[in-house]
């Protein structure tokens, strides 16, 4: 589940291997391109964390952020 926490919307993955997370990051960022909304992530072995917000409405969670997270949900399910 997302949370809002610091005009950012926040959810950390987890997956098998570190082969597993850089095949989400790969689907994320063609995503990411797609949308043109890119995520703050960070990823240590098999755990993807990512942030989002909407850098040219302030730095604030937008319908954006909610369309881009919902995207990435429906890339793990």
């Amino acid at each position: 589940m997302w949370q809002e926490e610091d005009n950012k919307l926040k959810k950390t993955f987890n997956f098998q291997d570190f082969s597993e997370a850089f095949a989400f990051m790969t689907r994320v960022a063609l995503l990411a391109e797609k949308l043109d909304h890119h995520p703050w992530w960070s990823n240590v072995y098999s755990t993807v964390s990512i942030e989002l917000n909407t850098h040219d409405a302030g730095n604030i969670v937008t319908q954006k952020d909610r369309k881009m997270a919902e995207a990435i949900d429906k890339l793990v399910d």
